[in-house]
């Protein structure tokens, strides 16, 4: 358990789109093997982790990949906070994951901050929206907490500059965002999410929001029509600071290891 003044270190994944059987690929891409790649170098990386997230889209529309991802993470010892994606089924999702170390929505204090895991998903729809019950829940997250608050969905609230990949993130985003303006009382420091198979990095009103790429597969950023690239597997790593800050930075896996390389030749 961590005391207020504690700093707090999550690793975050998102995507990895994993389906029954465990060489299944996507766009080419193995993905189980390739979130296996992902988990080993940030634990090789990145010592002292203290929780992991999920930010959606944990398996590919086949239930039988939580089996998976269940054994995979349970494996590390560590709590882990997901968030269902659109390619998620919220309630074979909960049924995989009701035990712990996982926790599938609701929040959780950690140190000086308060983590609230939000669900944008419909069913049937790639595109999200934050359902009056989810909005609600939200704000006396923020309201019953003196925390700093981290607040993550799957869908993006914000526009990318991507036209076909804007018109799937959260349809009342600019909802979410007056709330935040309304209730968040200046606690509120990050918002993140999954989605988007790309990093994107902004500042809304002191508000810090960030996108992370897929585990497995990306989309090409500022496309107006679907198109994806071809930058590696991703993680993104985050230090929540006890006075409310917080460091992040995106890791490439195979590009860290090339650059690793690199270094070791000079």
């Amino acid at each position: 358990m961590h005391i207020m003044n504690s700093d707090v270190r999550l690793l975050q994944i998102s995507d990895p789109h994993l389906f029954a059987d465990p060489h299944g690929r996507l766009r080419g891409v193995p993905t189980l093997e390739s979130l296996q790649r992902v988990l080993a170098h940030a634990l090789a990386c990145r010592r002292g982790i203290d929780a992991i997230l999920c930010t959606g889209d944990i398996v590919n529309d086949e239930p039988a990949g939580y089996a998976h991802f269940a054994h995979l993470l349970g494996e590390l010892g560590k709590p882990v906070y997901c968030v269902p994606g659109n390619h998620d089924d919220p309630v074979q999702l909960h049924a995989a994951l009701a035990h712990p170390p996982f926790q599938v929505g609701g929040h959780v204090d950690v140190g000086a901050w308060r983590i609230v895991l939000l669900d944008s998903c419909v069913p049937g729809r790639t595109a999200g929206h934050l359902a009056d019950a989810e909005l609600r829940r939200l704000q006396r997250s923020l309201e019953e907490s003196e925390r700093h608050v981290m607040i993550c969905v799957h869908h993006q609230p914000v526009g990318t500059a991507s036209r076909w990949l804007d018109a799937l993130g959260i349809d009342n985003g600019a909802q979410l965002l007056e709330l935040l303006d309304t209730h968040g009382h200046g606690r509120v420091r990050l918002l993140s999410w999954g989605h988007v198979h790309q990093c994107f990095d902004e500042r809304r009103r002191g508000v810090r929001l960030l996108g992370t790429p897929s585990t497995c597969v990306q989309f090409l950023p500022l496309s107006s029509e679907f198109a994806l690239d071809t930058r590696p597997p991703a993680y993104r790593q985050l230090t929540l600071l006890a006075d409310g800050t917080l460091d992040t930075e995106v890791v490439w896996v195979e590009q860290a290891r090339v650059e690793q390389s690199q270094r070791r030749a000079g």
